[in-house]
Order: structure tokens, then C-alpha cells, then sequence
């Protein structure tokens, strides 16, 4: 029988995309949190309280409307399905349950024994207020003493709006990390746009990315010039908005008004001006 030229081009179409998408790996949602619903999901997130303050940072956690809520249509700023909301709030003369005075309150959530996961891809989308002090992250972190339990800083800014930085901590490469790179945006992109931050990650290596570029490529034998790798373990999530301390005096080398922060930054904060937004958080693997 004699099959017709058009058909046979399309037979071989068909063919030939049937066979591309057997050839694709299939990849399984591990996690997905749109932020949709009117308060945080509890079953999925847990919210830290400040127990004790690392860094030298200038902020306490606390559980609060005022620092954690979640917003929808024109107060989402572009997040079609609404966003999370983590507000940095000016409220001087704050006391912690362990009588430590703070000027700031602040917001840090944590999928600990909720969602944890080795190796996949990680993934959120973001924009958050620029400004001399602000240190909003997202991150990944194992259970377990740190920095034995390995940590991989998906997206870290402190200020300078023109970049974010990727970053590995483990034994030996740990605080000052020699596993760090500064990743700058395109002339007329900054971190106060939407943006996906994202992280590939493997037994072998884990590769950063911003929007679907590699920013930077991290490969067992790196890591293991300076350590043990400490990278097939499970991690949970981390989203959160500390203020000053350590990291962001370390770029912008301020002391006063705060340890790291600017007093423009502090009037951005009294402002009620100093946000960072989170559309979703997605982890797959292959």
C-alpha cells in the first residue's frame, strides 16, 4: 500500500516527538507551595523563633501576623496566585523569651521534619527590597551540627541590589566559604524584580542558577580539595529576612546607626517598606 507523502511526513512527525518525550526524564514534584491560602500552612512550614541570634544579626524572629502573612491580586506585586510576605518590622525595645533586647522583629520559616529531600532541584521565586543591611536568603540545610550537616545558600543578598551570591558550607568550608561566587544581574535587573533562584543538585555537583542561567557550577572534587563532601544527606528549606550582622558588615562595612545597616536602610524599615516577597517554592527530582 502507498502511503501519501503529507502523511508519512506527519506519521514521521508524531513518531519522532512520541519518541523525544520517552527520552526526556520524567520528573516527580517532591514539594510545591504557592502560598494561596490566606495564612501559612502550617503542615507544610514551621516558624523559628529567635532562641539565640547567630552572626551578630541585628533582628529577633518572632511568630507574628506583622512579619509573616500572605497577600493576594494588586498587594502581591505580580505573584498571580498570591505570595508570602516576609516583613522586617521597626519596633524598638523588642524582649525575646531569653530577656535579649531587640529594635527589630523579623520573619524565618523552615520545612524541618515537614519536607526534606536529597538531591533534586530546588527552586523559588522571589523580589525583595534592596537596601544597605537587608539580608534576606534562600536556603538549604541538613540536620545535625553544623557545619558537618552541609548548607547550600541558593540565594543570599545583603544590600547591593546589583547581585546575590551562591554559597557551600561543610567541614572545613565553612563562614568565610572559599565555595562562594557573586552572581551580577543584567544591566537594568536587580534583586527588587521577579526572579527564580534555583539550585541543581546531585551525588557529583551542584549548580546554581538564576532565571534558568547557571550562575555557578560547585563539583565533588571542589569541595573535596577542602573537605568532606557534605552533600548526600537530606536538607530541608529555609526562607528568611535577617537584618545586618556579620555578612553584610563584611560588604558594606558599616558599624553605625546598626551593626551593618544603613540609616537609610532603617528608615526604609520604619517605612514599613522593607519586604521580601515569595511567589512559590518547588522541589523536583529526576
Amino acid at each position: 500500500m502507498k502511503i501519501p507523502f503529507l502523511t508519512l511526513i506527519a506519521m514521521l512527525s508524531i513518531m519522532s516527538s512520541l519518541k523525544a518525550q520517552q527520552s526526556q526524564p520524567k520528573t516527580d514534584t517532591v514539594f510545591f507551595e504557592d502560598f494561596n491560602e490566606k495564612t501559612l500552612d502550617r503542615t507544610k512550614w514551621n516558624v523559628e523563633v529567635t532562641g539565640h541570634t547567630v552572626n551578630d544579626e541585628q533582628q529577633a524572629y518572632v511568630d507574628s501576623s506583622a512579619t509573616l502573612y500572605l497577600v493576594s491580586g494588586a498587594s502581591a506585586e505580580g505573584a498571580k496566585n498570591g505570595a508570602l510576605v516576609i516583613k522586617a518590622v521597626y519596633q524598638p525595645g523588642f524582649t525575646s523569651k531569653e530577656n535579649k533586647k531587640y529594635d527589630f522583629i523579623s520573619g524565618r520559616i523552615n520545612t524541618r521534619d515537614k519536607m526534606e529531600f536529597t538531591y533534586g532541584t530546588a527552586s523559588a521565586r522571589m523580589k525583595m527590597s534592596g537596601g544597605a543591611g537587608f539580608w534576606p536568603a534562600f536556603w538549604a540545610l541538613g540536620n545535625g551540627k553544623w557545619p558537618d550537616c552541609g548548607e547550600i545558600d541558593i540565594m543570599e543578598t545583603v544590600g547591593d541590589s546589583s547581585w546575590i551570591s551562591n554559597a557551600l558550607h561543610g567541614p572545613n568550608y565553612f563562614g568565610n566559604t572559599p565555595l562562594v561566587y557573586r552572581a551580577f544581574f543584567p544591566k537594568g535587573m536587580d534583586v527588587t524584580q521577579w526572579h527564580v533562584y534555583s539550585v541543581d543538585w546531585t551525588a557529583s555537583s551542584i549548580i546554581f542558577k538564576v532565571d534558568d542561567k547557571v550562575t555557578y557550577t560547585v563539583t565533588r572534587a571542589m569541595v573535596e580539595n577542602y573537605g568532606h563532601w557534605a552533600f548526600d544527606n537530606a536538607k530541608f528549606i529555609i526562607l528568611n529576612f535577617a537584618l545586618g550582622g556579620v555578612y553584610p558588615a563584611a560588604v558594606n562595612r558599616i558599624k553605625t546607626p546598626y551593626y551593618g545597616i544603613s540609616g537609610p536602610t532603617v528608615d526604609k524599615i520604619k517605612a514599613g517598606d522593607a519586604k521580601v516577597f515569595v511567589d512559590w517554592v518547588l522541589v523536583t527530582k529526576d
